[in-house]
């Protein structure tokens, strides 16, 4: 018996059948963009931890930075005696906020209690409750962002009722023959059908949709929603826990169609590992809570805060925003070649800013029939190649490529050279 059968044997008997893992593999050690399991076995990670690891695994600048801050203290709870890794975090980010005017920033832990204390501080703001999301966005696990989640299975099923005055909208897609005019007519009826503008505290939108397919926001859309919340008085809200801190070529995701939000949810990627949260805003809603109404007892952990305020070094010094645009551009050609293929599955829809890229697996070639039992086969014969790889989408046919922005050339091609066979693999 290898250690990882033995390791899978004790999961399944330890923990929660709820808490689902991609691939049967348990990590020995890892070391920029690649991973050693607990057999031996080399892997290359497309997945960077779901988005985490844009500055790679164990970068130096952030180990080093963390260390020194183990050495001084690990907890004190902000809100009983605060500390300057958290002042100082918060100063960074303010100054590079994706809107004008004074910022201010508030720290947590997870992705969706970031987006939970922007509901709340949105609401707080306007005096109003219901929120607005999309149809294929994913917000969280939680109550709040579960119902705001705008996918059913896995993520609803089973826990409702869900809490009220959340409601959806169409995301444009091409493939899906959902338009943005589209979208926005849906809006017009939600307003004249089910909820009122004045009744409305936010609109969340993810600038590059994330479990739902790596569909970007189009530029038009983001558009017209800051219109449309200038008009009414809603707060928009960007989700940028999965498009933050340099994976599609600028620090946030929402910076390439120009349009300032005015709440940003961030986490993932802002702290190379450690568990780190946030919600950057402007200052004038941001300061519409009350004294002890955000927080929470590890919010802002100080090692975490160190490490981000490395990562935020390493984004500038290593030219990562860069960086991200060649990566993409680099695997964003490779996939149009692979298309060209007639010994692959096919793919189709290759896409995404900077290096958060995505593309579609179809039944056939010249036709949107999703795919997603051979979707599933591309991941396993990715990782009987050595490649770590994600799937996601509302149809369950998207493979999405996430390697750390820290990357080697020669390790990216070597990747990719794992992902063509698996491409080939599935489709005999």
């Amino acid at each position: 018996m290898t250690a990882n059968v033995d390791l899978v044997q004790r999961r399944e008997r330890a923990v929660a059948r709820g808490v689902a893992v991609a691939h049967p593999v348990f990590a020995a050690r890892a070391e920029n963009a690649e991973l050693w399991d607990v057999d031996g076995n080399r892997l290359i990670d497309f997945a960077g931890g779901i988005a985490v690891l844009n500055v790679g695994h164990r970068h130096p600048k952030v180990i080093a930075a963390a260390r020194r801050q183990l050495d001084l203290y690990t907890h004190t709870c902000f809100q009983v005696t605060a500390y300057e890794p958290y002042i100082a975090l918060a100063e960074k980010l303010n100054a590079r906020a994706p809107f004008s005017g004074p910022a201010k920033t508030i720290f947590l832990t997870t992705g969706a209690e970031a987006v939970e204390n922007a509901v709340k501080i949105a609401r707080a703001a306007t005096g109003r409750s219901a929120v607005i999301a999309f149809g294929g966005g994913f917000h969280g696990r939680t109550m709040l962002t579960m119902a705001l989640t705008g996918k059913v299975l896995p993520y609803k099923r089973n826990f409702g009722p869900l809490p009220n005055e959340i409601y959806h909208l169409p995301f444009p897609v091409a493939a899906h023959g959902v338009s943005v005019e589209d979208t926005l007519n849906a809006l017009v009826l939600l307003f004249r059908a089910d909820v009122e503008p004045s009744r409305v505290a936010a609109i969340i939108v993810e600038p590059v949709q994330g479990e739902g397919g790596f569909y970007p926001a189009p530029a038009e859309l983001l558009r017209a929603l800051r219109q449309i919340c200038d008009e009414h008085g809603i707060v928009l809200i960007a989700d940028e826990v999965q498009t933050g801190f340099g994976r599609t070529g600028k620090l946030f995701g929402i910076e390439h169609s120009g349009v300032e939000p005015d709440l940003v949810a961030i986490a993932k990627s802002l702290a190379g590992g450690f568990p780190l949260s946030g919600v950057l805003g402007r200052a004038s809603i941001m300061d519409a809570v009350e004294p002890g109404g955000l927080g929470g007892t590890y919010g802002g952990n100080p090692v975490a805060c160190a490490a981000a305020l490395a990562v935020l070094d390493i984004i500038d010094e290593e030219n990562l925003l860069e960086r991200a645009t060649v990566i993409g551009g680099a695997i964003k050609a490779r996939l149009e070649a692979i298309a060209e293929r007639n010994d692959v599955v096919p793919i189709t829809a290759i896409r995404g800013p900077g290096a958060m890229v995505g593309f579609d697996i179809v039944k056939s070639r010249g036709a949107y029939d999703p795919d997603p039992d051979a979707t599933k086969c591309v991941t396993v014969e990715a990782r009987k190649e050595g490649l770590i790889l994600l799937s996601c989408g509302v149809y369950g046919n998207v493979i999405r490529i996430l390697v750390p922005l820290t990357a080697s050339d020669g390790l990216i091609e070597e990747g990719m050279g794992r992902l063509e066979r698996a491409l080939a693999a599935a489709r005999t």
